[in-house]
């Protein structure tokens, strides 16, 4: 999930833009921002940084994976190929 600090430090700046009048209610006003954005970014379908690139390392393995299986397909199509030339 988002980091805790980040999400205090941004509804800290959010706050400091309230018009001075309404700053008496900052530390309630920064309270609220941060449970709201809390709530806002829970119902986003987010994964940490880690986890993103653990999938991409895994993602660049299959890719290797899968080159070489196709290579390896079309060198066994090549042998099949010449095999059935030479018997003509």
């Amino acid at each position: 999930m988002i980091d805790s600090k980040l999400l205090d430090d941004l509804a800290q700046r959010l706050a400091k833009t309230v018009p001075t009048g309404i700053q008496v209610l900052q530390e309630d006003l920064k309270h609220n921002l941060r449970a709201g954005l809390e709530a806002g970014l829970a119902h986003l379908d987010l994964v940490t940084r880690e986890e993103f690139d653990v999938q991409a390392a895994v993602l660049a393995r299959t890719r290797e994976k899968l080159d070489a299986l196709e290579r390896q397909i079309a060198d066994l199509e090549q042998r099949l190929a010449d095999k059935t030339a030479q018997q003509d």
